[in-house]
């Protein structure tokens, strides 16, 4: 994903494999190489993701 950022001029958004709090930690530690958000529906519909606690770690990490 971070090379593909890199190798264009558009934000490119993760899909597909985000389920946790962990890999939202990771894009958001490559936010600055163009990636710029993430696909998570299947991880809300499953449980695995709480919605507004994804957003408080996203906005806390990104400000």
């Amino acid at each position: 994903t971070v090379k593909l950022a890199q190798s264009i001029v558009i934000p490119v958004i993760a899909s597909g494999g985000v389920s946790s709090q962990d890999d939202l930690r990771a894009l958001c530690q490559v936010a600055d190489e163009g990636v710029m958000g993430a696909i998570i529906g299947r991880a809300l519909y499953e449980g695995d993701l709480d919605l507004v606690e994804a957003q408080q770690l996203v906005d806390g990490l990104t400000g």
